[in-house]
């Protein structure tokens, strides 16, 4: 009977994918070869389960139940979508509702010359050229279903292409918003970084939920940071208590790059964020950072892997989860040094604070070391909020629900401080005002 319903899971997208491959959306030849070969691998592979290391603590089954079919378009103003935006001078907003863009609620310029942000769907219509040489070659299909479903199914997304040696000083804001429907639905945008020589660039990659129903996220971001290029990018995922969200990102790095990401995590019944970042130029840094919050029966799941592929390169990595009621995390962090990575200096730390007794985290650090002239150092710690702490703030005044909303805003105030994005990290912090105290304090 398992097999037989897993089979009915891959019919429903083999389907979907039939009838989408036969519209003007499934893009250019090249395209439309490599969409045939991913959604033949995702039939083989059909939906990960808790029999595979990668996937044994989150079972995917919730998704597998659903009969998903693609988001409708539902058109949306400014007012629907003002609560996961917010105000920068210059900034650049791109929107997709459901995964295609509306040109009603962005606004993409101006930018420095040669800076193109623009629709992914738009790009592949009228000059796909532009995005031939990196689109779906960072994000592998073979051991990866999502990134084979999301890769098969696209229709639409985001591109940014900064041209060699030109500095974007304001921030970009992609925004993907599932507009919830009677029926479940789905979306799979696709985000192309391409971030060329001397180049720098800050990204925040969004993604929000309105109306009601249940709603099915499986995003792919490839990012390619060009030799002595700076990319700081920041992802976002708040949508609503009913959505899953499936994340996947790929980063290449070229020689002196440098690239930085920011996961919060605060929304969903079942959110998986998966990050791979190869360092495949000497002199290279990269910074992976994270915080998740999840309460009621939420599961929240984090999967990094930082690829140290050429010598003196360094990377730094701290995720922190805070978890109520009987919510659950999961941090698995892979650190890999090759053969010929020598002088690398690789640091990750992993923390995560329970604030019930029914709330559980599992935690993984991985180091796979190939050279012998490198420092590499990880420590994970999981616990409850400090009782000699909160003893000393209620000793100077504060109630005992002031003091643990000091202390907890205090842990995740480490990772939302290095936010470099002002007004983002304010409408972060403000957010985190708002859940803490309340149910997620309790």
């Amino acid at each position: 009977m398992a097999h037989v319903a897993e089979q009915k899971d891959r019919d429903l997208y083999l389907g979907l994918y039939e009838r989408f491959d036969r519209s003007d959306a499934a893009g250019p030849a090249w395209l439309r070869s490599i969409r045939r070969r991913a959604i033949a691998r995702f039939g083989d592979l059909g939906f990960p389960t808790t029999r595979q290391e990668e996937w044994r603590f989150t079972s995917v089954a919730p998704i597998a139940a659903q009969a998903f079919q693609p988001g409708a378009g539902v058109t949306l103003n400014p007012a629907d979508i003002a609560p996961a935006t917010f105000a920068a001078d210059g900034l650049c907003q791109l929107v997709c509702v459901d995964g295609r863009y509306q040109a009603a609620l962005s606004t993409v310029g101006p930018l420095p010359a040669g800076v193109r942000v623009a629709s992914l769907g738009a790009l592949l219509g009228a000059d796909p050229g532009l995005v031939e040489p990196h689109l779906t070659r960072l994000a592998t299909i073979e051991d990866e279903p999502f990134t084979a479903l999301n890769t098969a199914l696209f229709e639409d997304g985001a591109v940014v292409i900064v041209p060699a040696g030109v500095v974007v000083e304001a921030p970009l804001h992609l925004l993907f918003v599932a507009a919830g429907a009677p029926a479940p639905t789905m979306a799979a945008p696709r985000v192309l970084i391409v971030a060329h020589e001397n180049s720098q660039v800050r990204v925040v990659e969004s993604y929000a939920g309105t109306g009601a129903g249940v709603t099915f996220t499986n995003a792919v971001t490839e990012v390619v940071v060009g030799p002595n290029a700076v990319v700081d990018h920041y992802k976002v995922q708040r949508e609503r208590e009913e959505a899953f969200h499936v994340g996947r990102m790929h980063v290449h790095m070229g020689r002196g790059a440098n690239f930085s990401s920011h996961s919060i995590a605060l929304g969903g019944a079942l959110a998986r964020n998966d990050v791979v970042a190869v360092l495949d130029g000497e002199g290279g840094e990269c910074t992976l950072n994270g915080l998740y919050v999840a309460d009621g029966r939420r599961l929240v799941d984090n999967h990094t892997t930082i690829d140290h592929a050429k010598p003196h390169c360094d990377s730094h990595e701290v995720y922190k989860g805070i978890l109520a009621g009987q919510a659950h995390g999961v941090f698995n962090g892979k650190i890999l040094v090759r053969p010929d990575a020598q002088k690398t200096n690789a640091k990750q730390t992993n923390r995560a604070l329970l604030l019930s007794d029914t709330a559980q985290v599992n935690t993984k650090p991985q180091l796979e070391i190939f050279a012998d002239d490198v420092k590499c150092t990880h420590g994970a710690a999981v616990g409850q909020l400090d009782e000699d702490a909160i003893f000393y703030l209620r000793s100077r005044g504060l109630d005992l629900d002031q003091a643990r909303a000091m202390l907890i805003q205090a842990f995740a105030g480490d990772i939302l401080g290095r936010i470099r994005v002002k007004p983002l990290r304010d409408r972060l912090e403000a957010e985190m005002v708002r859940l803490l105290p309340g149910d997620a304090a309790a």
